[in-house]
């Protein structure tokens, strides 16, 4: 579904889920029936574009023009309600979208997702196929040869049962090292994601692209209407430029664009410590100290800063630290 929009310099929102109605089983990764279909009912009012996942990051590579308030919209983990629920829906209201598929499960027939055979007719029926592990491993945390063997042997199967080589990749749980970025690009791939909030620009990294990622209890249609409104924070000069934390907790800043203003209502917070104090160096200098350690494992950084419209703008950070 193709909307009119505003022509402005590129950015969209990307949107993630994994489940559809199983939230009375999986609350923190399956959002509602309802849920789901409220937000497909407000993508398909005319202010909003909805395009494949190939398109927008094509796009943003280039530096193309963007329609405001593009949105791409992705699953992760081949679940059967995306078969079910998701792809009937999509394809009534005429909405591209990718699944990220981890193949070990599918290979499995374990329960709750979807078979082979239902992907080829996804596949088939014009549904992107990506690259998302065979196991759905902490890469970050893992050595480079078993992530090697991780993407080539879920790409040997994608081809096998499906006939697809894809070129888009997602990073299990979102997590990603510098290490992890450079194999991804070594093996390939025109684009990779994470599961960290945020707006997609042409200027971000397009191998750690942000999406947004709803649930039960993030699922809420306000919240959903707040992110596919989100206009992008442009950073640059992150530092640690690794999402590997080595130094724990890090010492953590970044500069923000240069025409962005009233940067005194700028807005951090870090998902296990709550609002950080922001220190200003200069016009566009913020630095972070963090009050405690990070706990072991992921963990995301989200600023916002008021715009126009009643819109906000919104960066975000997903951290990996290995050990406590």
């Amino acid at each position: 579904m193709i909307a009119p929009g505003v022509a402005t310099a590129g950015s969209g929102v990307i949107i993630m889920y994994h489940r559809i109605g199983e939230e009375a089983v999986f609350p923190s990764t399956s959002v509602t029936k309802e849920q789901f279909e409220a937000h497909v009912s407000l993508l398909e009012k005319r202010k909003y574009t909805v395009w494949s996942l190939e398109k927008l990051s094509m796009a943003l590579q280039s530096g193309g023009v963007i329609p405001d308030r593009t949105v791409a919209i992705t699953f992760d983990d081949a679940y059967r309600s995306i078969y079910d629920i998701a792809w009937p829906r999509l394809k009534q209201a005429g909405m591209p979208f990718t699944i990220f598929v981890a193949t070990k499960s599918v290979d499995a027939r374990a329960s709750g997702f979807m078979t082979w055979d239902q992907l080829r007719q996804m596949s088939g029926g014009g549904v992107t196929i990506g690259n998302h592990t065979r196991t759905h491993l902490h890469m970050a945390g893992a050595s480079l040869e078993r992530n090697r063997k991780e993407i080539r042997h879920a790409r040997r199967r994608l081809s096998e049962e499906l006939s697809v080589n894809p070129s888009l990749f997602a990073y299990p749980y979102g997590e990603m090292s510098n290490e992890v970025r450079d194999l991804v690009i070594a093996e390939g791939f025109k684009a990779a994601f994470g599961q960290h909030s945020g707006v997609a620009h042409s200027g971000d990294d397009i191998y750690f692209l942000p999406r947004f990622a709803f649930n039960e209890s993030f699922g809420k249609l306000a919240r959903f209407r707040r992110a596919v409104n989100a206009m992008p924070l442009p950073v640059e000069d992150i530092t640690p430029a690794d999402p590997l934390i080595a130094a724990n907790p890090p010492a953590y800043g970044f500069s923000v664009g240069t025409n962005m203003r009233g940067l005194d209502q700028l807005a951090c917070y870090h998902s296990q410590l709550g609002k950080v104090d922001l220190i200003r160096l200069g016009e566009r200098r913020i630095e972070i100290r963090f009050a405690k350690p990070f706990r072991k494992g992921s963990s995301r950084l989200n600023c916002t800063l008021p715009g126009p419209d009643a819109r906000w703008r919104w960066f975000g950070r997903q951290f990996y630290v290995q050990s406590d």
